[in-house]
């Protein structure tokens, strides 16, 4: 057989002696895909944990030795989105060191659902989540953003979780959706600023999306630029700094793949992959990013009694029921799912405007410092918050609503003192908390948690990875 390239890291072949040390020697080659490398540690006695890396999604060849001049096959691997690991034991005892070697004629091996994808035999259920009482009724019914055109169905939802955490979605396969909306952290960033395919850096940070399919104004985006959540899907794929792919690019590549035929047959009734059924599919699974499972969502049904004095505290303050002066968080973030509803909102997060928000898109300076404003639900892991990230912290984020809300003309209205109709806008309204009162909200911003979603499987990385 003609292996073409070793695979290597920096011009080396990783070698380990299950019984002892780590060995490398060199070797000229030339790699398949210039984001190929291959990391190989000693797992445990008589245990080698190999991984590969391969944007190219290629065919690699596992072979071992004892002497380094011998070498037979251990097996043909298919890296399907990115990476696959491999643990590989030594039961004989002894030096054995194993290699990865690319050979163009073995780029055999097809990524069909039953290989590449790690789906169970009946699909998860999308399509009728099990929901609070309250979410069947207005308000929460009104908040509803999913179209008539495109309900959630739970084929489509599964073909949605794969799209969503594809790294063919982006120009060099190195960036997926969930590259910037991450599972354990609320399907939301940790960086302040997210990270595109080629290195360069966004101007937002990328809020969480729990919940994202009750939303009253239906638009997306922190200045809502997107008219749907079918719009906003297909929005960073096509930003030459987060994905940098062409729509036409994106539906021939996938084309190529078997276990996108197959999906979405089962989605839409045909193979045919275009782009509006990539967007209906992306929003369908992020319709099913439901939280509803919090200790808030156990003390509805139980008045609170699962609350303890400081929770209970905190959720009299967020209500305006304690406090002088009374907060207003619920007027911006209202109803069990802590949305506004029909108003685009200015916090006072700053004045002269750093960021236009609505108003660079609008045109009108009525609109400056505008941005939407997302649910609060899963709020404690999906910091750092506001459109820029500037706040690390939840106890940074009440410092400033109690003491550093800053004056401005597009200053919403819940954020000032009330004055008599026909009067001037009031002074603005900070709530100027006490420790104690500041420790409480918080206390309470953590009960809206669901931990279950961050965990939840229906709602993770498909793809298979190896052992």
């Amino acid at each position: 057989m003609k292996m073409n390239t070793f695979f290597r890291f920096a011009c080396q072949l990783a070698a380990l002696p299950l019984s002892g040390h780590l060995t490398l020697a060199s070797v000229t080659a030339t790699l398949p895909d210039p984001g190929s490398f291959l990391t190989l540690d000693k797992a445990g006695a008589g245990l080698a944990s190999l991984t590969v890396s391969n944007t190219g999604n290629q065919v690699w060849i596992i072979q071992s030795s004892t002497n380094l001049g011998n070498w037979s096959e251990v097996e043909a691997l298919k890296v399907f989105n990115g990476t696959y690991h491999r643990n590989y034991t030594n039961p004989a005892g002894g030096n054995l060191f194993y290699r990865a070697a690319y050979d163009p004629a073995r780029q055999n091996i097809s990524s069909t659902t039953s290989n590449a994808l790690l789906l169970p035999a009946a699909a998860y259920n999308y399509a009728a989540p099990l929901l609070p009482a309250g979410f069947s009724t207005n308000p929460i019914l009104a908040e509803d953003n999913t179209p008539g055109n495109n309900p959630t169905t739970d084929a489509g939802a599964t073909l949605g979780r794969v799209l969503f955490y594809d790294k063919r979605l982006s120009t060099n396969q190195t960036v997926s959706c969930a590259s910037c909306h991450q599972q354990a952290h609320g399907f939301s960033d940790p960086r302040r600023f997210s990270v595109g395919d080629n290195g360069g850096a966004g101007t937002r940070n990328a809020m969480g999306l729990s919940n994202a399919r009750w939303y009253q104004r239906r638009k997306f985006f922190w200045d809502e630029r997107a008219a749907t959540l079918e719009d906003q899907t297909l929005m960073p794929i096509q930003n030459p700094v987060e994905m940098g792919m062409s729509l036409e690019a994106l539906t021939n590549r996938l084309a190529a793949e078997p276990f996108y035929t197959n999906l979405f047959s089962q989605a839409f009734g045909s193979p045919k992959i275009t782009t509006n059924r990539i967007s209906q599919a992306l929003a369908q699974f992020v319709r099913s990013i439901v939280s509803t499972r919090s200790k808030y969502d156990q003390g509805v049904a139980s008045n609170f009694t699962n609350f303890n004095a400081q929770e209970n505290l905190g959720r009299q303050i967020f209500f305006g029921q304690s406090g002088s002066p009374r907060a207003t968080c619920a007027a911006c973030h209202g109803t069990d799912n802590f949305v506004p509803t029909v108003a685009l909102n200015n916090n006072g997060l700053e004045f002269p405007y750093v960021d236009l928000g609505a108003g660079a898109i609008t045109g009108s300076t009525n609109d400056n410092g505008l941005f939407k404003v997302p649910s609060l639900r899963n709020i404690e892991l999906t910091a750092p918050y506001m459109h820029d990230g500037r706040f690390a912290t939840l106890e940074q984020v009440v410092d400033f609503y109690s003491t550093g809300v800053m004056d401005n003309p597009n200053l919403s209205p819940p954020l000032r003192v009330p004055t008599a109709p026909g009067q001037p806008p009031g002074q603005v309204l900070r709530l100027n908390l006490s420790s104690d009162q500041k420790a409480a909200l918080v206390a309470f911003l953590k009960t809206l948690t669901d931990s279950s979603l961050a965990s939840d499987p229906k709602l993770s990385d498909p793809f298979n990875y190896g052992n």
